[in-house]
């Protein structure tokens, strides 16, 4: 059963994603790609007037059903979200899908990504978008 709740999430995530598309204004962006598996991500961001907080957050994606179900799930996560609480969020994470941590709620509904620590190559197809919104907070274009 497990398993098949966790298919139907990435599927319905990954066929009928609710971030997608571009904010209007856009205040940061970034790009993202995994050469090896032609995973590719855009992030856009609207930040509040302080630019502290990320008020609204969209992408463009092409991908496997993992690398637009995580971006989907990411933007959901990080919306309405200090932007140095979205940073500490972006290494939880990265520490869930390697099997270092849980993370509890209320980004609990994020461990469904944890079975990927079984399978080491798909691990960047899952992290790609949250590296991409790293670099987009933060300016650092190296990931």
């Amino acid at each position: 059963m497990e398993r098949q709740r966790y298919q139907q999430i990435i599927l319905s995530h990954a066929r009928k994603p609710q971030h997608k598309g571009k904010t209007n204004p856009i205040h940061r962006q970034n790009q993202g790609e995994n050469p090896y598996c032609g995973d590719k991500v855009e992030l856009t961001l609207m930040l509040d007037e302080t630019e502290t907080k990320i008020e609204d957050i969209k992408f463009e994606a092409a991908g496997c059903a993992l690398c637009l179900a995580s971006t989907d799930l990411m933007a959901g996560a990080v919306k309405g979200k200090d932007i140095s609480k979205a940073l500490l969020m972006v290494e939880d994470f990265r520490n869930m899908v390697m099997g270092e941590n849980t993370l509890k709620p209320p980004l609990e509904k994020l461990n469904i990504m944890q079975n990927v620590s079984k399978f080491p190559m798909r691990v960047k197809c899952v992290t790609l978008a949250w590296h991409t919104l790293k670099g987009a907070l933060d300016g650092d274009k190296e990931m």
